[in-house]
């Protein structure tokens, strides 16, 4: 398993699927499997290619694109997306 480092934790990714079927990423700690953080946000009014995801880089979640593309994870399309208040990176997946 391929682990990164996101702020203070060294990490391990876990992929899931949300009820849409789109992938979701959780960090979690490589040293107790707890969770760190959830790197994707879903937007089901928001068309995305099945190899896409949007990635949430607020709040809590700060430097997550630039570790995620650091650990070639993700792509940044050039696409955002509003989620309220903030924009979120629409990125292509480079791990299956």
């Amino acid at each position: 398993m391929k682990t990164i480092q996101f702020k203070k934790w060294v990490c391990v990714l876990k992929f899931g699927q949300y009820h849409n079927g789109r992938t979701g990423i959780e960090l979690v700690s490589e040293k107790d499997g707890s969770p760190v953080a959830v790197a994707t946000v879903n937007i089901p009014d928001v068309y995305l290619d099945k190899d896409e995801v949007i990635i949430k880089n607020y709040s809590e979640n700060e430097g997550m694109l630039d570790t995620l593309v650091n650990a070639k994870i993700v792509e940044p399309t050039g696409r955002k997306v509003h989620t309220g208040f903030v924009e979120c990176d629409v990125c292509k997946l480079l791990v299956k």
